[in-house]
């Protein structure tokens, strides 16, 4: 069972920062989809150790590609059938703190990962916060991002 409340305060710890048992990414790729991944695990998520196809991280040498890369996640959680978070892609209004959002920066390439962490009365970007890594943030408005377009995925397993 997912723990968003645990997913968000894992973010709230490490958003400015590094947990030692992970590997940081910055410099070599970036680090936000790594940092969605700890959030999920942190959540209760458990990893799925289905080599290349699967959730894992056991060092930054041995983990899957849906650990840390944006589209490799997506592609995870959207068809998990196994072990691991599912998601399911969803409206802004239908999000909740916990959930998740990729940016495109152009049309069609979605190459950064955020985690809800606070959403507002009304469902509207500037009422949605987030915490994330690469620039790290917590608490940081949807809205301050330039962004081409977002998705959302609904953590439903």
């Amino acid at each position: 069972m997912y723990d968003r409340k645990k997913a968000v305060e894992y973010a709230h710890a490490w958003a400015h920062g590094r947990n030692p048992a992970y590997l940081s990414f910055n410099g070599i790729g970036g680090d936000c989809t790594n940092f969605v991944s700890q959030c999920l695990y942190a959540g209760g998520m458990k990893m799925n150790y289905t080599p290349t196809m699967g959730w894992y991280y056991r060092s930054g040498n041995d983990r899957t590609p849906s650990w840390t890369g944006v589209q490799y996640l997506f592609n995870f959680i959207i068809k998990n059938q196994g072990t691991g978070p599912k998601a399911v892609p969803v409206r802004l209004e239908e999000t909740e703190p916990g959930d998740i959002i990729q940016l495109a920066f152009s049309p069609d390439f979605y190459s950064h990962t955020l985690l809800i962490v606070e959403k507002g009365a009304a469902p509207f970007p500037q009422n949605i916060l987030i915490a994330c890594h690469s620039s790290d943030s917590d608490y940081r408005p949807l809205t301050s991002f330039r962004y081409y377009s977002y998705r959302c995925l609904k953590i439903v397993e």
